[in-house]
């Protein structure tokens, strides 16, 4: 009688099922076959997969069909003593649909190696547990998220993120210019010195070592002639200065400056703020700072502030922008730094700013200068690594500002953007422990906390790693 009974009722449920009707689970599967689903997938609606009959969407989930292929290092048995040697090959289901028709392989939640998982669930009011475990794997905690091509279903290297990035980016150190000219306190020339040796040494091509500009208005940098008498028998690295006209260029190439740099704006009432003069009159400086300079055979670098913001005006129109690159390079700046004074901009703004000046300068003389006021710096970075810029400007230990823009905090890390690199494959040529070692000495000197993000964690860890011992 028991037998006819289970019989009887297997007939009705089959004949159910071909009619499609009694389904009475929401997805119209019968709820026994979820059984096997493991708790580390989020079953997705079937208007998310390809198109499939109900019998045939029933055979692929119920407990006789193969799982989806597991690259997060839990194997293939998914349930004791099932694996994928069935019929059912997880191989034909990738011909048939492609690889991309199975995304829940994407949607699965983190559980720790060896962890133990219960599922309970309910079929005709009993009650029982089905138990998954993790076997012990290396790849469980090793895995990278990986694109798969949609054309012919070979994993690739590149995706969407890197698309663009170039291999190797040019790293220019402004700390101990742009930096230590915000400081409230004057910084010892031994100092300055050391910290531009520590620098060069960690393997960055380009160091700022100071500036010539007037002692009145930027008394942080008054040692600058004494700086470069002990930092031009520096090998390694190129060591630029800055100057604001003439007479700043002129002082700098008698104190044996190999390269100069000049800065404008993008925005009128900063100029003025600035520099007390007019965008027009500042380019009109320049241009006599590029002509001597060309007499002395000279590179100089320009510089761009508020291509973003204004502290005073606000937005600044990108047109404005590229006028003022425009200018610059045709006067004869080989390279031109692309600086958010204020910290303001974010990838939205960053993009439209750098199309309409990459329409009318190549962006190989082109880098990008971003202060992290808002947190912003790193996706900045990366947005604009990503539309072709290969150069950009940091500050150790997060150091700067700007003493004419209020509540502008510092540049962005170096060590946090090297960091961000190394993560990306992007080569630098730079040694982020020497990096670290550099800020938290400029730190350690100023008598605060390390601005780097990456710098501290890492230093964090480090430390946790020695207290084991």
């Amino acid at each position: 009688m028991h037998w006819n009974r289970v019989r009887r009722a297997h007939s009705l449920w089959c004949k159910s099922l071909t009619n499609k009707t009694h389904l009475h689970h929401p997805y119209n599967i019968p709820v026994l076959h979820f059984i096997t689903m493991s708790s580390l997938e989020e079953p997705l609606a079937f208007d998310k997969l390809p198109s499939m009959s109900t019998i045939d969407r029933i055979q692929r989930f119920s407990s006789g069909a193969c799982r989806p292929r597991d690259d997060f290092g839990m194997g293939h048995r998914w349930i004791e003593g099932r694996d994928c040697s069935t019929s059912n090959s997880c191989n034909d289901d990738e011909k048939r649909f492609g690889k991309e028709s199975f995304p829940w392989r994407r949607h699965t939640r983190k559980v720790s190696e060896g962890e133990l998982l219960l599922r309970n669930f309910s079929t005709s009011g009993r009650s029982s547990t089905v138990s998954v475990t993790l076997r012990e794997s290396n790849k469980f905690q090793e895995h990278k998220y990986s694109t798969i091509s949609n054309e012919n279903g070979i994993p690739h290297s590149s995706n969407k993120i890197s698309r663009g990035i170039p291999k190797f980016v040019k790293m220019v150190e402004v700390g101990p210019r742009d930096g230590l000219q915000n400081e409230k306190n004057i910084v010892p020339t031994s100092v300055k010195v050391e910290l531009i040796q520590r620098l060069v040494s960690s393997g960055l091509p380009v160091v700022e070592a100071t500036s010539f500009v007037s002692p009145k208005w930027v008394p942080q940098l008054a040692d600058a002639k004494d700086v470069m008498d002990a930092v031009n028998t520096i090998d390694g690295a190129r060591l630029p200065v800055l100057t604001p006209n003439l007479k700043g260029f002129e002082a700098a190439v008698s104190a044996g400056a190999k390269e100069v740099a000049i800065f404008a704006s993008a925005s009128e009432s900063f100029s003025l703020s600035n520099i007390n003069c007019t965008i027009e009159e500042s380019l009109l400086r320049y241009r006599a700072v590029t002509t001597a300079a060309k007499e002395h055979s000279i590179p100089v670098r320009g510089y761009v502030s508020c291509v973003v913001g204004c502290p005073v005006e606000g937005a600044v129109p990108p047109s404005k922008v590229a006028y003022v690159v425009r200018e610059l390079y045709d006067m004869g700046c080989f390279e031109i730094s692309l600086g958010d004074t204020i910290g303001t901009g974010t990838p939205g703004s960053v993009v439209p700013m750098l199309e309409a000046v990459m329409a009318v300068v190549p962006a190989d003389k082109l880098a990008v200068h971003f202060h992290d006021t808002y947190g912003q710096a790193l996706a900045n970075i990366l947005v604009s690594l990503q539309m072709g810029i290969s150069i950009v400007d940091s500050s150790i230990a997060g150091l700067g500002g700007c003493p004419y823009a209020k509540g502008a905090s510092g540049n962005v890390a170096t060590e946090d953007v090297v960091y961000m690199l190394n993560g990306l494959g992007v080569k630098t040529n730079v040694d982020l422990g020497k990096l670290i070692a550099a800020g938290d000495f400029i730190s350690k000197h100023l008598g605060r906390p390390n601005g780097s993000k990456a710098a501290v964690a890492l230093n964090r860890r480090i430390t946790a790693d020695a207290s084991k011992i």
